[in-house]
């Protein structure tokens, strides 16, 4: 027999815009579930998506910097982590 998993409801309130703009979605909770994961899948690992780092991640971040940059790719503009280990 499969295992089933657990759901629960969760509410939240909208504006008008964003009720008007959810209108004629069909199947509404699935996607505002794929929306939540999806920008789950952008957030920051660190911070959760707050912008800011704890006493505690900073000191690991300080840490992690000495052999990391940030960088701008040439070709997308996008902004990514190098190690810069094996480039000295």
């Amino acid at each position: 027999m499969p295992k089933q998993t657990r759901t629960e409801v969760i509410t939240f309130k909208v504006d008008d815009s964003l009720k008007d703009a959810l209108e004629g979605i069909n199947n509404r909770s699935a996607f505002i579930r794929a929306a939540i994961m999806s920008a789950l899948d952008s957030t920051c690992p660190l911070c959760k998506g707050t912008g800011i780092l704890t006493p505690h991640q900073q000191k690991h971040w300080n840490e992690f910097r000495k052999s990391h940059s940030i960088e701008k790719c040439a070709e997308c503009q996008a902004y990514f982590l190098s190690c810069k280990k094996g480039k000295e």
